[in-house]
């Protein structure tokens, strides 16, 4: 079974990555099995991630995904096809249930972070529960989801950070926030290309900054995040969701080189 302290507790850090949402199966396949050559030699333990449905979008007509069935039996296939974990994110009680007959970790999308009756669901089907961590809350206030998922029974769970509201359109990383959700004695991910997005543009479409992923994983890795979420895609330009603010599959392995060598200075000392 996944344990997400297990993870924390390697040399290197985590690594939860894959495509915004699950276009087909041999593109995730694919993804999976350049993300798995890319973090082997690196020693990174690695979780393949994919949304099997999209629920949070600016516009009624944005793609949400090929069926839910159809996108979960692709993310069963890839944790069964590479033996790795894999992670989806949920949206209602219902779901959860659901999609825990074929992932090893329930995400809870950073809108939802406060709902009980969703968080208690996911602990209680006894997958690992990752909490993304609302825009608009302290990480003190991140406190509560964990104690909500560890009260229904479930000490497998992890926190997010992935950028405050700055504004109406931007977002920023508070690194302190990560430390502190620390305390909690929860493992703490950075999802850096989420913390790139400027949402609610005019036309509909999320934008992002992707220029800035490496500048911001290397901020995590340094301030002693446990975990990197990242989104990534084999051409981001026609990805069907969230293509702004994704990193090109291609640029992974040198980036998370120079990852891997921070975070081994870092354990020097």
């Amino acid at each position: 079974m996944f344990s997400f302290k297990e993870y924390a507790s390697q040399p290197q850090f985590f690594l939860l990555a894959g495509p915004c949402v699950i276009e087909g199966e041999k593109m995730a396949l694919d993804i999976a099995e350049a993300c798995i050559e890319a973090t082997s030699r690196l020693s990174i333990p690695y979780v393949f991630k994919g949304s099997y449905r999209k629920a949070n979008r600016s516009r009624i007509d944005s793609f949400t995904g090929i069926g839910d069935e159809k996108a979960l039996k692709i993310l069963r296939k890839v944790g069964e096809t590479f033996g790795i974990p894999v992670v989806t994110d949920i949206h209602t009680e219902q779901e959860a249930d659901i999609a825990a007959g074929y992932v090893d970790i329930l995400q809870i999308p950073a809108f939802l972070c406060r709902q009980t009756d969703l968080l208690v669901a996911a602990a209680r089907t006894g997958r690992a529960v990752n909490i993304k961590k609302g825009q608009f809350l302290s990480p003190e206030a991140m406190g509560h989801a964990v104690r909500k998922v560890r009260d229904a029974g479930n000490d497998n769970v992890a926190l997010t950070e992935r950028g405050v509201t700055f504004g109406y359109q931007d977002l920023l990383v508070d690194y302190r926030g990560i430390p502190e959700m620390q305390a909690f004695g929860a493992p703490v991910i950075l999802d850096v290309t989420h913390s790139l997005q400027q949402p609610n543009q005019p036309a509909g479409v999320t934008g992002g900054r992707p220029d800035l992923i490496e500048t911001i994983a290397r901020a995590g890795v340094a301030v002693g995040a446990d975990g990197l979420f990242m989104e990534t895609h084999p051409d981001p330009s026609v990805a069907k969701s969230d293509g702004a603010n994704m990193l090109p599959l291609d640029r992974l392995p040198e980036l998370l080189t120079r990852l891997a060598a921070i975070r081994e200075a870092i354990n020097r000392f």
